[in-house]
């Protein structure tokens, strides 16, 4: 059984990937049929695995997913939709470039937990079936697939770049 403080750090760091994912899943939609969108749809297959595998590690602690940390995550993600992004109701360059930033702080954040549980939790001998190597490594590669992509955007929305991004303008 996981101690008190790493049961709550779980469920907060489950609450974080599930935002992800939902970001992820919506900057794919939002993208789709451009080179992007093909990115962001091996990207978001991806992070959807690290959250099953994150959810597979909690079992096997014994800690109870908090399905009210998770629904607020989704909550949450659905609540940022509202957010102004300079056009009404539509799509914009800066919504593509938030999307992506996001997305690549939540995915070196990830990479940051798979060190924290397999150094500091000690996760890698108490859970040996767990590759943090591999989880460490898929995380890298998910971020070197969306900078290229996140670069472009930010220059496009914020210094007025018309370079295009991969994706809808």
């Amino acid at each position: 059984m996981a101690n008190r403080y790493l049961r709550i750090y779980l469920n907060d760091q489950l609450a974080a990937g599930v935002l992800w994912r939902e970001v992820a899943w919506r900057a794919r939609r939002n993208n789709q049929g451009t080179e992007l969108g093909r990115a962001l749809e091996c990207v978001s297959e991806a992070i959807t695995e690290d959250v099953v595998t994150f959810e597979q590690i909690m079992r096997g602690l014994g800690v109870a997913p908090s399905r009210l940390k998770s629904g607020l995550a989704i909550a949450c993600e659905r609540a940022g939709r509202l957010k102004l992004n300079g056009h009404l109701g539509s799509y914009s360059p800066l919504s593509r470039f938030a999307e992506l930033d996001f997305l690549a702080m939540g995915i070196e954040g990830k990479r940051i937990l798979w060190v924290n549980l397999r150094d500091f939790a000690g996760l890698a001998t108490r859970l040996p079936d767990v590759d943090f190597e591999h989880l460490i490594e898929r995380a890298e590669w998910q971020r070197a697939q969306l900078e290229p992509f996140r670069a472009s955007a930010g220059r496009h929305a914020l210094a007025g770049d018309s370079t295009r991004t991969g994706g809808r303008r």
